[in-house]
């Protein structure tokens, strides 16, 4: 029985915990009293604490996030009532701000906060050698990469068949934006590339296809960024697939030319663009050249094979419902394959906060904290345009209606048509979600040939397209006229089906 389980709920199976790797390949002579115990937030809290217990540990270490603190909370009170005895210590970024003010802080013997990687293993050696005089709350010192173990021989071979592989080159920002974590004090540091790029090759001699880079700022560095492409590239296979997140208006010429030299499919860039207002940037203290970014998303799309996800997010302090459409619009036109619309979250400890009174912002209480209203969105325009982020995902992040979604969107504001399909969508099926492919074909005929008039032929070619191009073969009967000529069609614009699964981490590259 290990002495120390360290666990975490995570969203999916499939995305399995970076931080819980650092902290079990970082307790040096504990390690192999240790196990490691992932959970997905679909389960349920008693089962989860029923497999808990069964290892019987000394102490549990939980990490604890945004999008998992409500069952964690419920978590820690059934393992408290059965078995008071074990020493639950808290990590994670949930906890580590508003410490004092969480029932599940009060409830757990130790809090870590801050990066745990090296102060989880102090606290447990100190724990088992009986230490009972420690503080609740423990803050760590931040640590740099060459005092640090490390993780990739955490992946099990199992982790590397079937789930993402995270893996970081440094972490920090230098940018201030009021609504991330990244906003507060926290210097950048890289790990030294010679033992970094000897992990990578260890990787991909195990198997690993898919790389995920958790740096928020991958292309800070624009000598380590080059290295690393460079080093892939050398490297690649057909099945080869990674992720970074990029500074959008950072992309200098010898970056550029390591991104052109990859083949179509190999690379995916995260983007946060967040808003394309200049007023609103400058509100939050967001830094970003707004034309110079527009160029660079243009340059992905013309001149490289990138797949290219980009961020805006609703809500900000002061942005309202136009200024947001204008920004969406702006962002459409540029091209990228993903539009990912948001709803702003009051994560805790950022200091989006000093805007709640002069913008009248309004969250929800519970995680993951979402704005319910501002001054410049009352309460029903937040709903709107809720269930048009989720209705954005459905047709338009999906993958499977790239063909269809030009003559969607084919009016003189992208925003202001998808917004009256969602608008009519949501009136005549009350769901925002579990609507069924089949079901949101015919649809999407209803709408684009009964209510906006387009021609059957046109819609029927476009919409056999997308069946033909995602290999279905539940063609509905309105569309099987069409079939010869949607599968004539040539490539759209969007990308395909298992690109997008690939990202949100339902199938693996």
């Amino acid at each position: 029985m290990p002495a120390i389980v360290l666990a975490t709920l995570n969203a999916k199976w499939i995305h399995a915990s970076f931080g819980l790797r650092y902290l079990r390949a970082n307790l040096a002579e504990l390690r192999g009293d240790s196990e490691l115990l992932e959970f997905e937030i679909a389960q349920r809290p008693a089962d989860v604490a029923e497999q808990i217990l069964r290892a019987a540990p000394r102490i549990l270490g939980l990490g604890v996030y945004v999008w998992n603190a409500a069952q964690s909370l419920e978590l820690v009170r059934i393992l408290k009532q059965v078995r008071p005895e074990l020493c639950i210590v808290l990590g994670g970024p949930e906890v580590s701000h508003e410490t004092d003010m969480q029932p599940i802080c009060a409830l757990a013997d130790h809090v870590v906060r801050g990066e745990a990687d090296l102060a989880f293993r102090d606290l447990c050696r100190r724990l088992l050698a009986g230490d009972r005089d420690l503080p609740h709350v423990i803050d760590a010192e931040l640590p740099h990469f060459d005092a640090l173990a490390s993780p990739y021989d955490e992946y099990t071979e199992r982790d590397v068949a079937h789930r993402i592989v995270y893996v970081e080159s440094s972490r920090g920002c230098p940018f201030t934006c009021e609504f991330c974590l990244s906003a507060l004090d926290v210097p950048v540091r890289k790990v030294a590339a010679e033992p970094f790029l000897a992990e990578m090759q260890r990787l991909l001699q195990r198997g690993v296809r898919h790389f995920k880079f958790v740096d928020r700022t991958f292309n800070l560095g624009i000598d380590s960024a080059v290295a690393i492409l460079r080093f892939f590239r050398a490297r690649w296979q057909p099945d080869l697939f990674l992720h970074f997140e990029l500074i959008p208006d950072r992309l200098p010429e010898p970056l550029r030319a390591e991104i052109a030299a990859f083949p179509p499919g190999a690379l995916q860039f995260e983007v946060g663009v967040q808003t394309l207002d200049d007023a609103t940037g400058a509100r939050i203290s967001r830094r970003q050249d707004t034309a110079k970014l527009e160029q660079n998303l243009r340059w992905l799309r013309s001149h490289t094979g990138a797949h290219v996800h980009a961020d805006l997010i609703v809500g900000l302090p002061g942005e309202d419902r136009a200024t947001f459409a204008r920004g969406f619009d702006r962002l459409w036109a540029m091209g990228p394959q993903e539009i990912q619309v948001g709803l702003l979250k009051r994560l805790r400890g950022t200091p989006i906060t000093r805007h709640d009174a002069p913008h009248g912002m309004v969250y929800a209480a519970t995680a993951p904290y979402e704005v319910l209203q501002t001054a410049a969105m009352p309460f029903a325009t937040m709903q709107e345009l809720k269930r048009f982020a989720r209705y954005w995902d459905l047709v338009g992040n999906s993958g499977n209606w790239s063909a269809v979604l030009p003559l969607l969107l084919g009016e003189a504001s992208a925003f202001a048509a998808f917004a009256r399909f969602s608008g009519w969508l949501h009136a005549g099926t009350g769901a925002t979600a579990g609507i069924a492919l089949h079901r949101l074909a015919g649809l999407l005929w209803q709408w684009l040939v009964d209510h906006r008039g387009l021609q059957p032929a046109v819609v029927g070619a476009a919409m056999a397209a997308d069946y033909a191009r995602c290999a279905r073969h539940d063609w509905p009967e309105f569309l099987r006229p069409y079939v010869h000529a949607g599968e004539r069609a040539g490539p759209s614009r969007a990308g395909g089906a298992a690109r997008q699964a690939r990202h949100r981490g339902e199938a693996r590259a």
